[in-house]
């Protein structure tokens, strides 16, 4: 019983002391997590009244684009949507519940560079993407 509440107090005292940026969250807000040189992370505020996380995630592409067709060179962009963190890169967006932590793989580049869920991508013998699949066929 001794060790058990040891193990309590210690858990909660590196819980306690842990580095990671806390930051509040409005309902329906994309965020673009700014990385200033030898500051901690912030967010700015893009939109409100946004309807899903995937809509924020095309925000943050769009942004991404621009940036990179005024001649920037940052091919990753990181945002935040209701206490998930949005990250996208040239492979694709991924999600995540921190900005260090693990991230699950949402939406995959298409062989022209489009977004699209991974399961909707057709590929070539060697898993490269060349095309999303085309739309069921309407029934009459």
């Amino acid at each position: 019983m001794r060790v058990l509440a040891l193990s309590m107090i210690a858990a909660a005292a590196l819980g306690a002391c842990s580095n990671a940026p806390k930051f509040e969250f409005q309902p329906g807000v994309c965020y673009f997590v700014a990385t200033p040189d030898g500051q901690p992370p912030r967010l700015q505020k893009m939109s409100e009244n946004v309807a899903q996380i995937e809509l924020c995630a095309a925000q943050l592409e769009e942004m991404r684009l621009r940036f990179l067709r005024m001649g920037g060179s940052n091919q990753e962009v990181a945002g935040a949507y209701q206490g998930r963190f949005i990250f996208i890169d040239r492979e694709g967006v991924k999600f995540g519940k921190s900005l260090t932590g693990s991230r699950f793989f949402a939406m995959a580049r298409t062989g022209d560079g489009r977004l699209a869920i991974p399961g909707a991508i057709q590929r070539d013998e060697t898993g490269r993407p060349i095309a999303v699949a085309a739309p069921p066929p309407e029934t009459p």
